[in-house]
């Protein structure tokens, strides 16, 4: 019994480091939090902070709350729940996250959600959640121990009696003592632990690398992805295109002055978008100082662009697809945005009253960690393929400079779920990275979903796994560590059950003739403790694996 609760000691131990990286989550959140009331700073405690509330936020202390910079500017350290090991710079407008450091300045910010809303405790729930879940390879345990328990029942039997008409010496104290010896070192915790500890240290690992893995199914079936499908836009660029030519038609916009006219239309209406090419175009006009003014129409037609009316004129911007809808001749301007989009940009046609009216060109550079993540994947034996709802010619253009394998453009989100069951016809298991609205159908789709934590809420819930920074290498990180997880699950199982193989007979006296070796229950009990010990030991070793 001593031996058996010291080994149960132990175990314990073991298995509270495996949620060490949860706890640490729960603890990051300050129980107080300095606010704006009655013109005073006053510090009350953090559940009683009202939602638009000023928070003061000082160097070297941690956010309070979720909210949104209002004035000063700071460095704040987001790597516990990011995995960014790089303070990001915090300005007026900026979002901060409850639990992070606070690096360098003194801010002022807005809290917005607070409570069960706040990133860190979604972060919380959905570790917790994971750190609850089975993975599908838990069901062949499962199934080892249903036919495990009686059999060894059966032998312990089998061994009393053997024991009982066999032995020359006390007959009963021998039987009863090696059936007992077989039932405790046949015990199957080890079998029981195989699997959940693993995924317990596995998904606590990936917070750390800011890498939020929801389940254990979504654990195990990462680890036999063959081939990664990339979203274009914001996940392997930057996603912050800008605007890098506007080439007016013949006509209207072609006299001097045309071309910030025509810029200012086409921002007044994609300013209802929430495209990122859209976003590029506004930003390009009001740093331009162009008065934009309020649609009174505006559809957004998904892949292929925006359609609207500003001051009485009806506009039509986005790819040839969407000119063609319209019965508009993209002719006359082909050769330009060809030219554009040859150079690894993306050319938007624009047309006026249904007339072309010009093509607006916009860039968005690739990530400087894109070509390294993708390498990475490459050394990993991984096929990388992008969908993109962008032209032939930008995408290839972007492709060859990210060292991407192949390229499917032109798609519209239904294309890249039907792409990626292409590739599942083929047999291949696929993850999908995306980070928009429209990547949310495919992310569904795919075998392993990995949404861009800093993409939309839509994406992140249909994601299986959420990369939270916007960081292609974490999709690398994901894959690895599923790998090293399975590897580490397959390690305890086979331990764990060859153990019991060599054990039982042991236990049931089969040296005895030979050797005249009996194993005492005291013994069975330590040994049986330290097969625990050692599967969960073996899972832990998940914490400290370098997963660059």
């Amino acid at each position: 019994i001593a031996l058996i609760l010291t080994g149960n000691t132990f175990e314990a131990r073991a298995k509270r480091n495996t949620s060490a990286a949860l706890r640490a989550l729960v603890h990051l959140q300050p129980k107080t939090a300095r606010v704006v009331r009655f013109d005073q700073e006053v510090d009350v405690p953090v559940e009683t902070v009202e939602s638009g509330e000023v928070v003061i936020v000082r160097p070297g202390e941690r956010v309070p709350v979720d909210g949104e910079v209002v004035s000063g500017e700071s460095a704040v350290d987001e790597s516990m729940l990011t995995g960014e090991s790089l303070p990001v710079a915090k300005k007026a407008g900026d979002r901060v996250i409850g639990g992070t450091i606070n690096r360098t300045g003194a801010f002022r910010y807005r809290a917005t959600t607070l409570g069960s809303d706040s990133v860190l405790a979604q972060i919380v729930k959905l570790m917790r959640d994971a750190q609850g879940s089975r993975a599908p390879i838990q069901r062949l345990a499962d199934r080892i121990s249903g036919i495990f328990v009686p059999v060894v029942i059966s032998i312990a039997i089998a061994t009393f009696a053997t024991w009982f008409v066999l032995a020359d010496t006390a007959p009963a104290v021998r039987a009863f003592a090696a059936a007992v010896a077989v039932l405790i070192i046949a015990c199957p915790c080890a079998m029981g632990l195989a699997v959940p500890t693993a995924v317990m240290v596995s998904t606590g690992k990936g917070a750390e690398l800011g890498v939020l893995i929801k389940g254990g199914e979504a654990l195990q079936r990462a680890g036999d992805v063959g081939t990664v499908v990339l979203d274009k836009t914001g996940t392997v660029t930057e996603g912050r295109p800008t605007v890098t030519d506007v080439v007016p038609a013949a006509g209207r916009f072609a006299a001097e002055g045309g071309r910030d006219a025509l810029l200012a239309l086409v921002a007044s209406i994609e300013g209802s978008s929430e495209h990122p090419l859209a976003d590029a175009v506004v930003r390009h006009a009001k740093d331009r100082g162009l008065a934009l003014r309020t649609p009174e129409a505006f559809a957004s037609h998904t892949g292929r662009g925006a359609t609207g009316v500003v001051d009485g004129a009806a506009l039509a911007v986005g790819n040839e697809a969407l000119m063609r809808d319209w019965a508009i001749d993209a002719a006359p301007l082909r050769a330009d945005a060809d030219r554009l989009a040859g150079e690894g940009k993306t050319p938007m046609y624009v047309a006026v009253d249904g007339a072309l009216a010009g093509v607006i060109a916009v860039a968005d550079p690739i990530k400087a960690s894109s070509r390294e993540a993708i390498a990475r994947m490459h050394r990993m034996g991984l096929t990388v393929v992008m969908l993109t709802g962008d032209n032939q010619r930008t995408a290839d253009a972007v492709a060859r400079e990210a060292g991407i394998d192949r390229v499917v453009a032109g798609v519209l989100p239904e294309g890249k779920v039907a792409e990626i069951r292409r590739l599942q016809a083929e047999g291949a298991v696929v993850a999908m990275v995306g980070d928009g609205i429209n990547d949310a159908p495919a992310l569904a789709q795919a075998d392993v979903g990995m949404a861009i934590g800093t993409g939309t809420d839509v994406a992140v819930e249909a994601g299986d796994v959420v990369l939270m920074r916007g960081d292609l290498r974490t999709a690398a990180q994901a894959i690895e560590l599923s790998r090293r997880t399975m590897r580490t699950m397959k390690q305890n199982l086979f331990w764990a059950f060859i153990y019991n193989v060599i054990g039982i007979p042991v236990a049931a006296g089969v040296l005895y003739p030979a050797l005249g070796l009996l194993l005492s229950p005291i013994l069975a009990s330590a040994a049986m403790a330290f097969s625990s010990v050692s599967v969960v030991t073996n899972s832990l070793r998940l914490r400290h694996a370098r997963i660059a």
